[in-house]
């Protein structure tokens, strides 16, 4: 019986590593179809996120010369803002 017993869970201990193994080998091959080869979904993204890095690389250095033209911007129109806000309060001096 005990033979009988130890037979069966060898037997039940292979089928479990046979299916785990199939598994594994599917598992393996969709992951080689999405992302393994330089044709795949994944080789092209990464091919795609590359070209997109290289042609935006030299945007960092010119991000401090946009802001500083804009805070010299934002400076001009405040002081549009200021002679536009002078010219109303003559216009409406002059209505009174």
């Amino acid at each position: 019986m005990v033979v009988l017993l130890t037979f069966l869970s060898a037997l039940l201990a292979l089928i479990f590593l046979g299916a785990l193994a199939y598994a594994l080998k599917n598992i393996v091959r969709v992951l080689n179809s999405i992302g393994g080869t330089p044709t795949s979904y994944l080789g092209k993204l990464r091919f795609g996120l590359r070209a997109i890095e290289r042609e935006t690389s030299h945007l960092p250095p010119q991000v401090g010369k946009v802001n500083t033209g804009l805070k010299d911007i934002v400076v001009g129109f405040t002081a549009v803002n200021e002679h536009l806000a002078g010219t109303v309060q003559a216009l409406k001096k002059q209505e009174a």
